[in-house]
Parts: structure tokens; sequence; C-alpha cells
């Protein structure tokens, strides 16, 4: 066995309540001055937050979006310059904590996460940024949070139909770390466990959203998925998701959710071995159809279709997401891809193609 393994400067406080530390990390790293951030729709959490570290808050910008617009990147810079802000609390899913990490990127502001979803962003150096339509990825290990608080009551009122797709979401940076081409074995690890914890409280938050207990499983599992990718690879799966998302401005969550099986089964054949412990990992005999299987018992979005796009808008996503190589198990071509998105796109069982 070889492998070579770096982990991410990573900082965790996990547990039922853990959002009451907040002040005592900022007090004890020295920050005094922090911006706290959300999206319109969680600024509840935000005002909590202001309200909880008191006068160490500088300010609330609450108009994160997804896919992280550069105008919005802009606006809180803004913010942040006028405040004098040392930090950002980025408290709310992965909208939130990629506008915190575009700000560690473009103005060196350390952000401290607090996932309020299951999108497993915290635990990774991976930043992206959409303008002009295209949406930019990178890494860089000044984006990873100065630290990550974990509180899974902070998850309890997050709806059904958002709580299916964004565990999934998560799930699919494990899942293409253990189907990777060479897998790492210590990311493997981190990559299963995450899987194995989310393919079983994923359904139970559908029939009891208030149990606390699947949701503490739920935010677990997310962390060590998000952390699998954190020190792992992408490859076509991610893609396609950021070409539609960047391009087409479709639901984060939701198009990783519906597109992991389709990716899963493209590439089945060339990562036969990781194929199957994915599956072992989920208690499913076939990964690609647990995964399918998985998504319509926990959310009411399962094709393309459903998050508004057309069947034109296929081509031009192939085009947009071919336009570069891509690092994938299973050679890409424009006409495997328009052939993966017309599937997708029609929710048809998820075939090897």
């Amino acid at each position: 066995m070889e492998f070579n393994f770096s982990a991410l400067p990573w900082q965790i406080i996990f547990g039922a309540g853990a959002l009451q530390q907040l002040p005592a990390e900022l007090d004890r790293r020295g920050y005094h001055k922090a911006l706290v951030l959300s999206t319109p729709e969680q600024r509840h959490h935000a005002e909590a937050a202001r309200d909880l570290i008191a006068t160490r808050c500088a300010g609330i910008f609450d108009q994160a979006v997804m896919h992280v617009p550069i105008q919005t990147v802009t606006e809180a810079q803004t913010l942040a310059v006028a405040v004098q802000a040392d930090c950002t609390v980025s408290i709310g899913g992965g909208s939130t904590t990629g506008l915190g990490k575009a700000l560690a990127l473009k103005s060196g502001l350390p952000n401290i996460a607090i996932p309020t979803t299951y999108a497993g962003s915290e635990m990774t150096n991976v930043w992206g940024i959409t303008e002009g339509g295209r949406k930019t990825t990178g890494r860089d290990n000044r984006v990873v949070p100065t630290f990550a608080i974990y509180d899974p009551e902070l998850t309890l009122d997050l709806p059904a139909a958002i709580s299916g797709p964004s565990g999934i979401n998560a799930m699919a940076q494990a899942v293409v770390n253990v189907t990777a081409a060479k897998p790492n074995p210590i990311i493997s690890a981190l990559a299963l466990d995450g899987i194995r914890a989310l393919a079983v409280s994923l359904p139970q938050i559908i029939e009891q959203p208030r149990n606390l207990e699947a949701r503490t499983q739920a935010l677990y599992g997310a962390c060590l998925c998000g952390a699998a990718l954190g020190v792992g690879i992408t490859g076509l799966h991610h893609r396609l998701c950021h070409t539609l998302g960047g391009s087409f401005n479709t639901s984060h969550a939701d198009t990783h959710a519906i597109l992991l099986a389709y990716s899963v089964a493209y590439n089945s054949q060339a990562v036969f071995e990781g194929t199957n412990r994915v599956a072992h990992a989920m208690g499913c005999e076939e990964a690609a159809r647990g995964i399918w299987d998985l998504l319509h018992v926990v959310s009411t979005k399962t094709n393309l279709r459903d998050l508004g796009l057309s069947e034109a808008d296929l081509a031009t996503a192939a085009d947009i997401a071919t336009e570069t190589a891509c690092l994938n198990p299973r050679p890409v071509t424009r006409q495997d891809v328009l052939e993966l998105l017309t599937v997708a796109f029609n929710g048809e069982l998820p075939r090897s193609l």
C-alpha cells in the first residue's frame, strides 16, 4: 500500500448546544469585531449569533445567495471595511459558508463557520465565485474556517424538503473520493463513515424532523463527507453541478442530489471496487440505484426538469462542462455528458452509459 495524506487545519467544536461556546472562542483568538453573514432567510440565526456575542459583533450582512455572485462578495467586502471587521461568522448553509470563504480569499478575513444545513463545505478548502454566468472554483487553504461550530440543535427547524437534498449533497463529496481512480485509504475511511451516517439518518429526519439524534448523525456525516472532499478530489460530478449552478442558477443541493446517482453509474465500470464499497456503506446492492432510491425517499425534486431546466439547456451545459479536460476515472466526452444529463433530465433509472 502506498499513499500520501495531508490534513487541513481543521478546528471543530461539535455537540448539541455548541453555539454557546462562540463568545469564548472569539475571545480566545482575539476577535472583537465579527461581521455575521447569512442569507435573508436565515437572518434569525444571524440575529441570535449577534445577541450571543454582544459587543463582539460589528454588524450583520444578510445577503448571501447561492453560487456566491461576485457582486455579493463586493458588497460584503465594502461593509466589512466600513465596520472594521476583524473576522466573519458564517451561520447558515453552503451559500453563507461560500461567502465567508470568498471574503477570506479576497480580503484575508478569518472566517468562522456555523453550518445549519448538511452542506459539508465548511470542511473543505474549495471556494467558488460566479461572475458573468460562469462559476470559477479553486482550492486555497486560506478559506478553511478558523474554526467550525457544529450544533445539531440549529438544524432542527431545517425543512425536510431541504434536509434530504442537503444531505445527499454532502454524500456526493464522499462518494467521489471512494470511487476515485486511486482512492486514498484514510480519505476513504472518513468518506465511508460519513456515507453510512447519512444513509441511515436522512430517512429518519424525513419521518421525524425533530429527532435530535438523527439530526446529530446527519451533521456528523456531513462533517466527515466534507472532510473527504477537503483532502480529496473532485471529478465529473462536481464539474456538472458547478456548470448547472453557475450558468443556470439551479439549486446547489438539489443539483448534487439529482445528479449523484447518474455520476456514479457513469463511472461504475471504471471504479468497480470503490462503487461496491459505497453500496456496502449504504446497505444496498448497487450504489447508483441505492442513491436514486434514497433521493426518492428524501426529496420531491428527482430530475433536472424539476429544477427549471429545459431540454435545450442540456446541450449548452454539455458544451460548458467539456470546455476543459476533467479529471475523472472514466474519460469524459461531450456526447457522454449530454447523454448523462438527458437521462437525469427525464429522471430515468441510472444506468452505466
